[in-house]
């Protein structure tokens, strides 16, 4: 398992991180163990879950559920074998009302009281007395951003945080956010969450929780914030053309993604891979900016497909002709 620093920390972290998000729920106990002891046995430490994970599945689910197994799964190992992220703000206190529209769910907010509240729930769920990496997980304008910022700073002071992230934000927030931080002193974010993969974004898509050109920009210009790249395989649509049908690809959908369907499947099939370790691969392989890729696999055998990926060396030939597929 190759690891990348996390900002400019010092911190390695595993370049592939595990995603817990259906843990608990669509995901039961044991399939969910397997994966996670299957994982830290591949050379991984990274796990990322969220406090609202996963309520959206099933009538009765209201969150936590993730954190609540990989509280159980933790007791039994050593808390060092694992870095371990969560978030908060996106907690939806009322979810039966969003249940058949969770996008437009109604989010507690990144307040000072909200945060405080869902860290120490979220430290409660998960046994544990810190979280290595905190996201701010929904972007919140409505809280002025210094109160947000003093409250996690608080909270890394008291040492129940070791780093701050933040997730589905937009570039000039992320630059109010470093300003501010860097006026008061406040520990600045070194983790960036936001959907990256092979596929471009159509012109004209919502880019708070996608990276377009102008976020890659900035991420290259400044290497103290790494990216971490969820939904890197867009569902697996990639490797099942049946899965193109999901509103994920809302945001994609139109030629250029189909040029580049075309031509993940071309090179999987030189050679001898799977269109969804491909699209991975190349993501692995990226170094402006180099980014932690974050796989949430439903089942152990999607995890099992993903983690080949990592040994799938791809040329500079081949790099160069996907970089250059467009439709």
């Amino acid at each position: 398992m190759r690891t990348i620093e996390l900002g400019r920390t010092g911190e390695q972290v595993s370049q592939l991180a595990l995603g817990a998000m259906l843990m608990g729920t669509m995901t039961g106990e044991e399939e969910s163990r397997r994966m996670l002891d299957h994982y830290l046995d591949a050379g991984g430490s990274f796990v990322d879950t969220a406090n609202c994970y996963a309520w959206w599945t099933e009538p009765g689910r209201t969150g936590g559920e993730s954190e609540e197994l990989l509280g159980r799964w933790l007791a039994g190992r050593r808390r060092e074998d694992v870095f371990l992220a969560t978030k908060g703000s996106a907690w939806v206190p009322d979810t039966e009302r969003w249940r058949d529209n969770p996008g437009a769910a109604t989010y507690s907010g990144a307040g000072a009281a909200t945060l405080r509240r869902e860290l120490d729930e979220s430290l409660r769920r998960l046994g544990t007395d810190h979280v290595d990496l905190y996201y701010v997980h929904v972007d919140d304008l409505d809280t002025p951003l210094a109160q947000t910022l003093d409250a996690l700073a608080g909270l890394v002071a008291a040492g129940k945080i070791r780093y701050l992230g933040w997730s589905n934000v937009r570039t000039w927030r992320l630059e109010r956010i470093r300003a501010l931080c860097d006026r008061h002193g406040w520990p600045a974010p070194v983790a960036l969450q936001q959907q990256y993969s092979y596929l471009r974004p159509r012109p004209g898509a919502d880019l708070r929780s996608i990276v377009g050109d102008e976020q890659l920009h900035h991420l290259r210009h400044n290497p103290d914030l790494t990216l971490v790249a969820y939904s890197p395989l867009v569902k697996g649509a990639f490797g099942n053309p049946a899965k193109r049908a999901h509103h994920i690809m809302d945001s994609f959908r139109g030629p250029d993604a189909d040029a580049r369907f075309a031509a993940v499947e071309e090179l999987a099939a030189d050679l001898g891979a799977t269109p969804n370790q491909v699209a991975l691969a190349w993501l692995l392989h990226q170094t402006g900016p180099a980014a932690v890729s974050l796989v949430g696999p439903r089942t152990f055998a999607q995890l099992t497909e993903a983690l080949p990926a990592l040994e799938l060396k791809l040329s500079d030939e081949q790099l160069t002709h996907l970089d250059s597929v467009s439709g």
